[in-house]
């Protein structure tokens, strides 16, 4: 979880193929009209964001593995845990605002406005003490976070990964 830029769909993919388990993009989830208004400029809001998170639950009710997804709010993260019938992890990944910027810049061929990286992290909440997972540094080269996730989930997880996931 994290803002658009923070390495979600990368280290996603990465952790998927290190644990076996299938991954899923979260932006693949997105209706046609969330993705036009990404691409405009326009921030989602909460009505354009439920069915997306419901959609991102039953995913991962199905057992999906790994799925990247913003996960920005509080109550998006319930709304996927709902969904999802069991246990998530998040794994939140931090990265300094000057970062994200350069990254969304580089980035080619996604529909997502680098100016909505603003919107993002006005509307971000940190893990809470109760929710499952934690937040890591992901301002370093993609193989150190991948170790890192790795560790901590096989220190503080200890069923994982026969439960679904999301990064």
């Amino acid at each position: 979880m994290g803002v658009a830029g923070c390495g979600k769909s990368s280290l996603g993919a990465r952790l998927a193929e290190a644990l076996g388990l299938p991954f899923t993009e979260g932006d693949d989830l997105h209706s046609p009209a969330s993705r036009a208004k990404m691409a405009a400029g326009i921030p989602l809001g909460d009505e354009d964001r439920w069915p997306w998170l419901d959609r991102i639950g039953e995913a991962l009710a199905r057992r999906e593995g790994i799925i990247a997804c913003s996960a920005l709010k509080r109550a998006y993260r319930d709304r996927i845990r709902a969904g999802a019938g069991g246990p998530v992890v998040f794994v939140h990944l931090a990265v300094p605002e000057d970062e994200i910027t350069t990254r969304l810049e580089a980035r080619r061929g996604h529909y997502f406005d680098p100016s909505l990286q603003a919107s993002q992290r006005t509307i971000l909440e940190p893990l809470e003490a109760e929710e499952m997972g934690f937040a890591i540094d992901a301002d370093r080269p993609l193989g150190e976070v991948l170790q890192v996730v790795l560790e901590r989930l096989a220190q503080g997880f200890t069923d994982f990964p026969t439960t679904s996931s999301t990064a």
